[in-house]
């Protein structure tokens, strides 16, 4: 695994994050100078990458591609795959990434300007297709098996990691890099901001995140990027490799009603695919990273179809979001690394800022301090715009 996020920008600095229960979140000057009515986000910053790539590779990539290649060199190095097992194998690409507002603008802003598009440049193209995330990173790294984006919305992430899952478990590829990757600049959000959908709570950024609480006003946009190499057994067994954790099964549905409020049907098809496939008992899944966003209705439409799978026997339900904010695109992805790494390091992070609770999330057993336990088993839900929902389950590697 790999991460480039607002609580860390390796898996050292996001794992003592998660620990502590510390926010990413703060405010963004910019923004304010742009009239946001909110100036919060994530705060991330942009990776040096003048002595990792040549000058030619560093303009073809997009914001969010800069934090999926740190990532991927994190993850890559971590799973032992080097230049030569990538030149001898067959290694695919899916990664999550539904948007690329900076290059689009600005090389609309140059056409219409300077009525000359010569001066768009040749990297524009390449930084500007939703699929550029995975163009670079298959080029860079020299990938030669499966490559393609999935545009899932706030579910893109996990979505990756699912197909990725199938791909394998049908022996169409032996390992897949996958993941998602998130801008963290105003444009990329500023539609959002005029609908009023994130947290207005400037005089305290860093509770402004309040996934399940009764007084949460919206969420909070951050990103990044978070890269995992999904391999096979036998491949990861041939080659020594370090198996972290195991996915045991992939959960999907489409909520086929309104094109961005959630309802409680949809959520639960996803959650009750993802148990039944698994084979595991209800018992056996001891936490529950929650996609929950700290929107109003949300939140609660996740809560009710958690309580109604989990027939109100759930087990502890957080949302690591409280600290790092909404993820997005690259959320699924992240989340499942947060909870590989709260899951072999026998902790589960705080749902911090959960200070009241609302009608529903009172049923939830929603923990407001780290629990140190051992578990060996976690489910995580995505949903996103348009109804799209995933949900994975993974569990303790075990020889």
């Amino acid at each position: 695994m790999g991460i480039y996020s607002c609580i860390g920008a390796n898996l050292d600095e996001v794992k003592q994050s998660l620990y502590d229960g510390r926010s990413g979140v703060g405010i963004d000057p910019v923004r304010t100078k742009m009239g946001f009515i909110s100036p919060l986000t994530g705060i991330i910053r942009r990776p040096d990458l003048k002595t990792l790539l040549d000058r030619r590779k560093r303009n073809y990539l997009s914001e969010q591609g800069e934090y999926a290649y740190m990532a991927t060199l994190e993850a890559f190095r971590n799973a032992k795959i080097d230049d030569v097992f990538l030149e001898a194998n067959d290694v695919g690409i899916l990664y999550g990434n539904d948007s690329s507002s900076v290059p689009v603008i600005t090389a609309a802003d140059i056409v219409r300007n300077k009525k000359n598009t010569v001066l768009v440049g040749s990297g524009s193209i390449f930084q500007s297709m939703n699929s550029t995330v995975t163009m670079n990173l298959s080029v860079i790294f020299k990938l030669k098996g499966i490559s393609f984006t999935i545009a899932g919305a706030c579910a893109s992430g996990s979505h990756a990691i699912g197909i990725a899952y199938l791909l394998v478990k049908n022996g169409l590829q032996d390992c897949i890099l996958c993941g998602g990757a998130q801008e963290v600049n105003p444009f990329g959000v500023g539609s959002f901001d005029g609908l009023s959908a994130f947290s207005t709570r400037v005089d305290a950024a860093q509770k402004a995140s309040r996934p399940f609480d009764k007084n949460r006003d919206g969420l909070v946009p951050s990103g990044g990027a978070a890269s995992l190499v999904v391999e096979s057994y036998e491949s990861a067994v041939k080659r020594d490799a370090p198996i972290l954790a195991e996915i045991v099964s992939y959960g999907f549905s489409s909520n086929g009603d309104h094109i961005s409020i959630p309802n409680v049907e949809g959520s639960r098809k996803s959650l009750q695919m993802a148990i039944d496939l698994s084979g595991l008992k209800l018992s056996d899944i001891q936490y529950i990273n929650a996609h929950a966003t700290s929107t109003l209705l949300g939140d609660s439409n996740e809560a009710q179809a958690i309580l109604d799978v989990f027939d109100n026997g759930c087990p502890l339900v957080a949302s690591t979001k409280s600290m790092t904010g909404h993820e997005m695109w690259m959320a699924g992805a992240s989340e499942i690394i947060y909870s590989v790494l709260m899951m072999n390091n026998d902790f589960i992070a705080p749902n911090i800022n959960f200070e009241e609770p609302d009608d529903v999330s009172a049923l939830l057993n929603i923990p407001i301090k780290r629990v140190d336990m051992e578990f060996d088993a976690f489910l995580s839900n995505s949903f996103g715009f348009g109804g799209t929902n995933s949900t994975l389950i993974v569990r303790k590697f075990k020889n």
